[in-house]
């Protein structure tokens, strides 16, 4: 039997083993965890990831209470920690030379982990994200209706669906996914795996888009949302959003979420019309290079 603790490994088959039933048993809530482990489970199978993630599950009495993904491009997604396993978790990466670029986890967690990161190495974190979380209650067809209808993309549609993830990026200040876009690395950013779905014009003309994740453990992420500044206001935002919804349901997932800017009351108040419920808030901290501290 293992001892209690942290146990890391870079086998994601292994990880998802002993730590899958945990991260299924509140999808909701770990959704980044759940999406991102599974974009690193395929991107393995498919032989296009030469770094490894590092994936750590937190047990005690032979039970997971926590658990973390590590990608290979440093940044640290958690579950919910205690301060105290918050403390416990940036002792052990930084014993073993693990230092994350950035974490991101509810809010209470990431300022825990990112406060417990200072006192161990000296690095100073910056706050970069914040975000709502709602997950879909009992979905409501928004009124009034907006004119047109929905349609998932086909190929013809991909230069359209990249256009439009960029625009998204520059609207959010999504520098990463710009970068990656612009590289000609779309499979790498983090629309890569996403299913989208344009809402359409009377004419046929996309004026809005969404899209979702695949059904992961009963969970299915909407993201992103967005519509060109030209078309909004007409209610196609929540058109689109509605329809994703509704295919994420009959493809089988109990748990729809997205996130969303607190900053954006009208955002907001669009997911909350059509049956989305606020559950919690996610933040997110940058770290700058590891400073040895003095002594």
């Amino acid at each position: 039997m293992l001892p209690d603790g942290w146990h890391l490994t870079e086998d994601v088959d292994d990880f998802l083993v002993r730590a899958g039933e945990f991260l299924g048993s509140r999808p909701a809530l770990h959704n980044m965890s759940l999406t991102d482990i599974e974009k690193l489970r395929m991107r393995k199978a498919a032989g296009r990831e030469a770094r490894c993630a590092v994936f750590g599950r937190l047990e005690s009495g032979a039970e997971v209470h926590a658990a973390f993904c590590l990608t290979p491009r440093g940044r640290l997604g958690l579950t919910r920690l205690s301060a105290e396993q918050a403390d416990t978790l940036a002792a052990h990466l930084s014993g073993v030379g693990l230092a994350p670029t950035n974490v991101l986890a509810d809010h209470e967690t990431a300022r825990a982990f990112a406060e417990a990161w200072q006192r161990r190495t000296g690095a100073t974190p910056l706050p970069f994200w914040r975000t709502h979380l709602y997950r879909l209650g009992t979905l409501t067809a928004p009124q009034p209706r907006p004119e047109g209808q929905g349609r998932a993309t086909e190929g013809k549609d991909r230069e359209q669906v990249v256009r439009w993830c960029r625009d998204f990026c520059v609207d959010v200040g999504e520098q990463p996914s710009i970068d990656l876009i612009d590289a000609g690395a779309w499979d790498d950013s983090r629309f890569g795996d996403r299913h989208f779905t344009f809402w359409k014009s009377p004419d046929g003309t996309p004026v809005s888009m969404a899209a979702a994740t695949s059904v992961i453990r009963g969970m299915v992420r909407i993201d992103p949302v967005y519509t060109p500044a030209h078309h909004r206001g007409r209610g196609y935002a929540g058109g689109v959003t509605a329809k994703v919804s509704e295919a994420a349901l009959a493809a089988g997932a109990t748990d729809v979420v997205l996130f969303t800017d607190p900053d954006n009351p009208t955002s907001n108040a669009l997911y909350q019309r059509i049956g989305y419920v606020h559950i919690a808030d996610f933040a997110g901290y940058r770290f700058p290079s590891r400073v040895p501290k003095a002594g």
